[in-house]
């Protein structure tokens, strides 16, 4: 099994377990952090141990291998197919990589988080909360005083980081921003002996296309499902 396959129980189960809400079979974010979970298995415990974690929430978005129905009672709300791209070289085609003056590109802090919150619910990358910078780096372009574009890091296991919440405001499409933002970690993540990956609808076809630009491979198709969990529990 890749160490891949199942990201997101693996990230809680080692490098961002302090994260974890815990049951005997399943794990999930603090869903202010970002609203996913996961298990080992899909089976009729690992589904129980998710519901028995999901006391401040009804749903929860997963990644399945292929697609899943989920035991009675579960509810499907959203959901699709999911690529697993990776970026496995450690170089990065400068052809393709926008140069910006030093000191453009800026960490986000905790003072930024409501501005990021704002983008990502505009723009709609994926899973984002008012404390989801807090799984890594993120970093962003401003213009002007106002944050233009942003991306970074989400779930991480060992050798491995995942490059998310990649989104840029749509008065500052087509500038390079996110091919720069993602370059820059990229290089960061390579850097500490790591491989970076991301995921992204399979139907994004110009994000795609970007990526592999960048030099990510696509490697499997996963699906993301955000399932509710029966009431009353």
């Amino acid at each position: 099994m890749h160490p891949l396959d199942n990201p997101i129980w693996r990230a809680l189960t080692t490098c961002q377990s302090h994260f974890a809400k815990a049951g005997k079979l399943a794990r999930r974010f603090p869903n202010d952090v970002t609203s996913l979970a996961g298990f080992l298995e899909p089976s009729q415990e690992g589904y129980d141990s998710l519901a028995s974690i999901l006391d401040d929430v009804n749903a929860t978005g997963l990644f399945f291998d292929s697609p899943q129905t989920p035991p009675r009672g579960w509810a499907v709300v959203a959901g699709g197919g999911l690529m697993q791209m990776i970026h496995e070289n450690g170089r990065i085609d400068v052809r393709f990589t926008p140069v910006f003056p030093a000191g453009e590109i800026v960490e986000m802090g905790a003072a930024d988080a409501p501005e990021m919150l704002a983008l990502a619910q505009l723009t709609k990358p994926g899973p984002f909360g008012s404390r989801t910078r807090e799984l890594g780096t993120y970093l962003g372009i401003r213009q002007g005083g106002r944050l233009a574009a942003m991306a970074g890091e989400r779930l991480r296991i060992p050798g491995y980081t995942e490059i998310s919440a990649v989104c840029t405001h749509p008065d500052y499409l087509g500038r390079g921003y996110a091919a720069a933002l993602m370059s820059t970690l990229v290089g960061r993540i390579c850097g500490r002996g790591e491989v970076p990956f991301l995921h992204v609808r399979e139907d994004n076809a110009r994000a795609i296309a970007l990526y592999e630009r960048l030099g990510f491979q696509k490697r499997v198709l996963l699906h993301f499902a955000v399932v509710r969990k029966p009431a009353p529990w």
